[in-house]
């Protein structure tokens, strides 16, 4: 947002600051000013001169002698412009003055040039006359200069005057950092109304007045609003009779100050009251409008609609439009149509101030791809009681100017009114708050200052519509300390009940993990959540598998990152395959990264995003070495219970005789094994390489940090080891799992102390033996009970077809 000083003085005429001053107070009373330009800052000694008389150069065909009037006196100077004219008024640079830069555009140069009378082949010139160039603006600021040559004034230009006043150039021009939740402040209304109350000054916001003709403006034009949600307001004027031209040069200068292009008047006020105001509007022909009704609806799938660019465009129905009785004429808030434009010959025209719902603009802006300096203010959200101020201002200005004459009357559809918010008011709280000492009174004369109202009755601040940020008592609070000085808010030492800061508990569970990894060895890696849809294939995972329904990127990088994530494992395994190509020898990483499960397609809410704890390795270790990894967790994290492994995983990214799913109290937690050769190869491991996936969502749901203390045994414990023969397609989890659930109450321990398969078991067997420990905790256990035990548990092997080794 851009305003300039001399714009901020005509609504606070006592406003009497120094750039820097001006600059200083408003950031700290929180409109930031991140910098200003001072227009004249390079230009001195420059001032309207007439040319009287005009003779060639005796020595150069090219240049000419002129006899300048500037006032006082009369110099000579000599010029190689050629569009200059005995009686033109011209802009002239006396000796020792300074211009802004060359005749180029952007030329600039810091400092200035500094302009000394001299000789130009042998004549003597006491000083220069300037394009508009030289003074540091343009054509697109200046339209009426000429492409080349010299600025030429009006007739009704003082001769001696200063050129720069003349010009507008003896001003400041302001640039802010405007928050969203300020829509006021993208005005300058809005921005004089701070400036004000800054400095302590009076405010005279512009007096509009009644305009408008007897005739009745719903005679001209009727407006239907379809979708009140997406526009809360619509209000139209009609202007007959236009008279197209030139903007007088006061509008001219103070939009030129902003960096807006005069063109008209009839664009000129739109342009105008659009900053004055922060009300973007917009204007049409009324004789092109069919059926004289407006309409407001949103678009059908798939229509074209070809907009004052000269752009087609394809609309869907989430895009708001303006139609009339048969076709579409402007997309609501962005841009108007080719086929509705304001042309030279237009007799009657339509304004039009609107209030559309914010996000809506945003959305249809970005899919239509086009951004206009009026969608970027409705997408804020703009205050719908401002639109009838700001259309009957454009009004006034019509009739001010002379550009035709208005419409009585007004058409418009409000939808259900926005009222001013109502914020209770404590004076001691606030007190409180700030750590200040500010009066009840004071406070009140602030919120008087920005135009908040009081009701005494209720004790409560009447918040105006367009202040859109105020809505609780932290809000005026903030409004206190602006105008009370941040830096006159004394030192305090907070007050409150000290706490303890700790972590979640899913944190904790993951510090553990994070822990237990890099205790056994395994570095952290991060990696994208992004992917390719060619993953899948890559992995072996099946057409049909739920893995395949991911979400899709509406704007991807590339074609390599268009999906997000629902395996971790393609970015473990390029990680590893890194890691291998760069020859290091063991390599062990972990990851705690989010896949992303849709729960319908097409998306409709957010998906599922589950963390997932992957283990990755080769070198050093096998399947063993990572399966304890797991069990070292499960035990930190309070899995007490015994988990078991199925090898009927079924994942085909694995070797098939080589990995399990985890299964923990009845629930698959997670997966393990070695990665498939075939999958090794594809992405480069030329080694065995290993991989564990926890997903953590149900490791949390089951862990515990609780412990129960059991105190040391008072009588002894009875150990018996066995042996035993069995096939080996029995694993010794289906042995252990016999054991618990035979071993009964006095079974205290257990623990595989030897495997062996070779020449003395026959071919297609092992022998596994285990050390079983019982201990009772009230007495000490008799021989029989144990053998009981025993005898429970070797029944149940044999009926496995297990035998003991003898």
């Amino acid at each position: 947002m851009n305003t300039s000083l001399s714009w901020i003085k005509a609504y606070v005429p006592e406003l009497d600051v120094t750039a820097q001053e001006y600059t200083d107070a408003m950031t700290l009373s929180g409109t930031k000013v991140e910098g200003y330009e001072v227009l004249d800052a390079d230009l001195d000694k420059i001032v309207i001169g007439q040319i009287d008389k005009i003779e060639k150069h005796p020595d150069a065909d090219k240049l000419i002698v002129c006899q300048v009037n500037v006032g006082n006196e009369s110099v000579q100077i000599v010029t190689g412009a050629n569009n200059v004219h005995e009686g033109d008024k011209v802009p002239v640079v006396l000796d020792g003055g300074r211009v802004a830069g060359g005749h180029e555009p952007g030329s600039r140069v810091a400092g200035g040039v500094k302009i000394k009378k001299g000789k130009l082949r042998g004549i003597e010139s006491q000083g220069m006359m300037c394009s508009i160039e030289e003074l540091g603006s343009n054509r697109d600021m200046y339209p009426e200069a000429p492409q080349e040559g010299i600025y030429i004034f009006p007739e009704d230009a003082k001769v001696g005057a200063s050129a720069v006043e003349e010009l507008g150039l003896n001003d400041v021009v302001f640039e802010y950092e405007v928050t969203s939740n300020r829509v006021d402040c993208f005005s300058v209304v809005g921005i004089a109304r701070e400036a004000a109350a800054t400095f302590g000054k009076d405010f005279h916001p512009p007096v509009v007045t009644k305009t408008g003709n007897g005739e009745d403006v719903n005679d001209f034009i009727k407006v239907t609003v379809k979708d009140n949600d997406l526009c809360p307001r619509y209000c139209a004027r009609v202007v007959k009779n236009i008279k197209v031209g030139p903007s007088p040069k006061w509008m001219q200068r103070r939009l030129a100050s902003v960096g807006i292009r005069p063109i008209n008047n009839l664009v000129d006020i739109t342009n105008y009251v659009m900053e004055e105001y922060g009300q973007p509007m917009h204007a049409y022909d009324l004789d092109t409008i069919n059926g004289r009704q407006i309409i407001v609806r949103t678009a059908e799938n798939g229509e074209k609609f070809t907009t004052l660019d000269g752009q087609e465009r394809e609309m869907d129905e989430s895009v708001l439009m303006i139609c009339d009785g048969e076709k579409s004429i402007g997309i609501a808030g962005i841009m108007g149509g080719e086929n509705s434009m304001i042309t030279d010959d237009v007799k009657t025209m339509l304004f039009e101030a609107a209030c559309f719902d914010g996000t809506n603009i945003r959305k249809s802006s970005k899919k239509i791809g086009l951004r206009t300096d009026a969608s970027g203010k409705f997408e804020k959200g703009l205050d719908p009681n401002n639109a009838q101020a700001a259309i009957d201002r454009a009004c006034q200005l019509v009739e001010e100017l002379g550009a035709g004459e208005v419409v009585g009357g007004i058409a418009d559809v409000y939808g259900k009114k926005k009222e001013p918010v109502r914020v209770p008011f404590d004076a001691e709280e606030i007190n409180r708050l700030l750590g200040t000492n500010i009066s009840r009174e004071k406070m009140l004369g602030y919120f008087e200052k920005i135009g908040l109202g009081f009701d005494e009755a209720t004790s409560e601040v009447i918040a105006p519509t367009f202040r859109q940020d105020l809505f609780r008592l932290a809000d005026l609070a903030e409004e206190v300390a602006r105008f009370y000085g941040y830096d006159n808010i004394p030192t305090t030492l907070p007050r409150g009940e000290a706490t303890t800061g700790k972590l979640s508990f899913k944190l904790r569970v993951e510090e553990i993990a994070r822990d237990i990894a890099e205790f056994c060895g395994f570095s952290q890696g991060m990696t994208y959540s992004f992917e390719s849809p060619k993953v899948f294939d890559k992995l072996r995972i099946p057409k049909d598998s739920p893995l395949r329904r991911t979400v899709e990127i509406m704007n991807p990088l590339g074609e390599d990152y268009s999906i997000m994530r629902t395996t971790p494992l393609n970015g473990m395994l390029t990680s590893l395959a890194t890691n291998y190509n760069r020859r290091n020898k063991n390599v062990r990483l972990y990851e705690l990264g989010n896949i992303y499960l849709p729960k319908s397609l097409p998306l409709t809410e957010l998906p599922e995003e589950r963390m997932q704890f992957t283990l990755g390795m080769y070198g050093d270790g096998d399947f063993f070495s990572m399966k304890g990894v797991v069990e070292e967790f499960f035990e930190k994290v309070g899995l007490r219970k015994k988990e078991s492994y199925d090898p009927n995983s079924g994942k085909p990214f694995l070797h098939p005789g080589r990995q399990a799913n985890i299964i923990y109290d009845g629930v698959v937690v997670g997966y393990l094994g070695e990665v498939h050769p075939d999958i090794g190869d594809a992405y480069g491991i030329g080694t065995k390489a290993y991989i564990a996936v926890l997903d953590m969502p149900k490791i949390v749901e089951r862990a515990t940090f609780d412990r129960k203390y059991t105190g040391i045994a008072k009588f002894p414990s009875v150990n018996r080891d066995i042996s035993m023969v069995m096939p080996k397609e029995i694993l010794v989890g289906q042995v252990e799992e016999v054991i618990e659930k035979r071993g009964g109450a006095y079974l205290e321990s257990y623990a595989l102390f030897d495997l062996y398969e070779g020449a003395q078991i026959k071919e297609g067997y092992k022998s596994v033996a285990y050390s079983i420990v019982f201990r009772a905790q009230d007495k000490t256990l008799e021989d029989a009970e144990v053998t009981e035990a025993m005898g429970r548990i070797l029944k149940a092997l044999e009926g496995m077809g297990i035998e003991l080794r003898k």
